[in-house]
């Protein structure tokens, strides 16, 4: 049976994270929130926030993914 380990949190996320993580949103808001008739496909989107995830990591205090960014 697998060990009964409570999950731990992962770290805040900091100031630069943060800055990057805004800057890079606002860059590419289009494509991310647009509605309508020109609005991104999903796999478009998804490329997009993996981009985002590589400029965010480097500067991150623990690994994020996808998931983390869009919930901040």
């Amino acid at each position: 049976m697998a060990e009964d380990s409570p999950k731990r949190r992962k770290a805040n996320f900091n100031e630069a994270e943060t800055e990057v993580l805004i800057e890079q949103v606002l860059k590419h808001e289009q494509l991310l929130f647009a509605a309508g008739p020109g609005r991104a496909s999903p796999g478009q989107k998804r490329k997009v926030w993996e981009l985002i995830r590589h400029k965010v990591n480097p500067v991150a205090a623990c690994p994020r993914d996808v998931e983390d960014l869009k919930k901040r």
